[in-house]
């Protein structure tokens, strides 16, 4: 499971580098749950065919991220967000003082994440 949700990640942000006909092959096997068999019919390809453009199209799209991080700085903003969120609900706990801080903190760590 948990490779399916890293190759859908990397395929939401890289999956537009791809050619479309790489695109479709990767769309077909990720998202559609094709076998290979199925997609080298569909596309007029070998099944080792498939699978070795499956298996490029993830270490291309794993390079851009080990280049450019897009994956876990969105992952980063977004547990910034979720713990903004967690603060505007449990507000009453803490100090105006002390939320102020966290707060500043919190979007701190956002900014540096959008400019790094």
């Amino acid at each position: 499971m948990k490779k399916i949700v890293e190759q859908g990640l990397l395929y939401d942000f890289y999956g537009e580098l791809l050619t479309e006909h790489q695109r479709k092959v990767y769309e077909a096997a990720v998202y559609d749950d094709l076998s290979l068999t199925e997609i080298a019919d569909e596309h007029g390809i070998s099944k080792q065919g498939v699978h070795d453009l499956i298996k490029r199209c993830t270490k291309t799209m794993q390079g851009y991220e080990d280049r450019l991080h897009m994956i876990r700085r969105f992952e980063a903003i977004k547990e910034n967000a979720e713990e903004l969120q967690k603060l505007s609900k449990n507000h009453a706990d803490i100090s105006d003082m002390e939320l102020r801080d966290k707060v500043n903190t919190i979007s701190s760590n956002i900014l540096e994440e959008l400019n790094s």
